[in-house]
């Protein structure tokens, strides 16, 4: 292995990267509970299924990243793009389970594509830097905003849209039995913090974990709570992969491509224009969440060459395409490399050796699941507002004081989370760059692929929605 990896000659140790790669799973693997709970959401695939599907895909990603790119990084389901997956592809436009693995499967095709022809910078230099700075935000703001709803403190209102939710016990507004759940994920929420700030590894993971002993402790509070509770644990690890056969692997092939139900209420052009936009929304968020990543922790380890580039970089842009394939082959949303990575380098991680362990440790977690299925929603919750968090810190490098960088940037941000949209954010940042551009006199600053990109958003508003 140290021979393979090369690590002495990236002035590195196996215990090392070993540790490292430790340290990137733990920092990690809050993914294989979040994307579960998300998806179980949607009725059709269960919490074991997607819960296997994440972890293969996992695996494979960052088997591929450490091999082929010899980068210490790992790769998993993207938050964000698999919020994009279930509330926006399947809630709002109504495309099935398998409809969405279809474009999934478009966006790693594409992505690789891409990625092999070069034609991959045009597409990411075609979306202003206003826009670019602004996605990662909007998609924070958007989780925050979901896991804020999954916990329950963020409720329905027949006025106002949305409120808050009632912690009154006084006047039978709510009970203890509603009330301590969402406590539970503003507990949650603080030790993840705390632990962050006490630069604790894996801080999400034990902030999950805590969140879940207190769900369970405070549940001894509450009558009937553990009711029929042993009846439904089942301690075999090997339920789950028969779930993920029956209800996720394949099923992209199988069923994807009977967009029937969606044709039903739409038309062939609807269709047509949906796939192309959704597709690419999903490949552009795909995009800037690697180059982003891969950047981002190559500089922090100072592993960047000379000329500023990410070592391996087309090879590393391959391993994510190729691995977001594997994910809608096994049933879930675009695998991407993870933010997160950036623990396991800060932790001395200089090469592949450090993601192969990352690899093993989540092949390790598939045999997990029966635990896993324990861990309550109000506990992800908590994860999922904190990675809203992270995700905001984007917001700090856009120039405000600058109307033709304010609004797109503000119009990206803000439409993600107000029209449950991320691809709308996207679109409408987009546009509103190109009018301000057009009547500032700024046209020349417009790329030719903009105006490609932007028309096609325009007339997917116009034609689908």
């Amino acid at each position: 292995m140290e021979k393979f990896f090369k690590v002495k000659e990236h002035g590195s140790t196996v215990k090392t990267e070993v540790l490292a790669g430790i340290t990137t799973f733990m920092a990690m693997a809050y993914i294989l509970m979040v994307n579960a709970n998300m998806f179980s959401e949607l009725g059709v695939v269960s919490y074991n299924a997607i819960y296997i599907a994440t972890a293969i895909s996992a695996v494979v990603g960052t088997f591929l990243i450490a091999f082929l790119a010899n980068l210490p990084l790992g790769l998993a389901s993207g938050m964000g793009l698999n919020a994009f997956f279930v509330y926006t592809v399947c809630f709002t436009f109504g495309l099935s389970y398998a409809n969405a693995l279809i474009l999934v499967l478009l966006d790693g095709v594409v992505f690789i594509i891409l990625t092999l022809t070069g034609v991959r910078k045009m597409l990411f230099d075609a979306i202003p830097q206003c826009v670019r700075m602004a996605i990662s935000a909007g998609i924070g703001l958007f989780i925050a905003f979901l896991g804020l709803q999954d916990a329950g403190i963020i409720v329905p209102s027949s006025s106002t849209c949305v409120n808050l939710t009632s912690f009154n016990l006084f006047n039978g507004n709510a009970t203890w039995a509603e009330i301590m759940p969402k406590l539970v994920t503003i507990a949650a929420l603080i030790i993840i913090a705390v632990l962050s700030y006490k630069k604790v590894k894996g801080s999400v993971l034990w902030g999950i974990l805590g969140g879940t002993g207190l769900y369970y402790i405070l549940g001894c509070t509450i009558p009937g709570f553990y009711k029929g509770f042993a009846a439904n644990m089942n301690f075999n690890p090997f339920t789950a992969f028969g779930d993920w056969g029956s209800q996720a692997f394949l099923k992209v092939f199988t069923e994807g491509f009977d967009f029937s139900a969606y044709l039903a209420t739409h038309s062939t052009a609807d269709l047509v224009i949906l796939m192309i936009t959704t597709a690419l929304a999903f490949c552009m968020v795909d995009m800037f969440d690697t180059l982003g990543t891969l950047y981002g922790a190559c500089s922090r380890g100072n592993m960047l060459t000379e000329e500023g580039e990410v070592p391996n970089f087309e090879k590393a842009m391959l391993s994510d395409a190729i691995a977001t394939v594997t994910g809608a082959i096994c049933g879930t949303s675009t695998v991407t490399t993870f933010v997160e990575s950036s623990a396991g380098v800060a932790e001395g991680a200089r090469t592949g050796l450090a993601a192969f362990t990352t690899g093993v440790l989540f092949f390790v977690a598939m045999f997990l699941s029966p635990v896993a299925v324990l861990i309550p929603t109000c506990a992800t919750s908590a994860a999922l507002i904190y990675v809203g968090v992270l995700m905001m810190g984007g917001v700090a490098d856009i120039e405000w004081h600058k109307p033709e960088v304010a609004v797109p940037s503000f119009m990206t941000i803000a439409m993600m989370p107000f029209a449950y949209n991320i691809s709308y954010g996207i679109a409408f940042g987009l546009i509103t760059y190109v009018f301000i551009c057009i009547f500032t006199g700024r046209v020349k600053e417009i790329k030719p692929f903009t105006w490609v990109v932007g028309a096609l958003f325009a007339i997917m508003f116009f034609m689908t929605h």
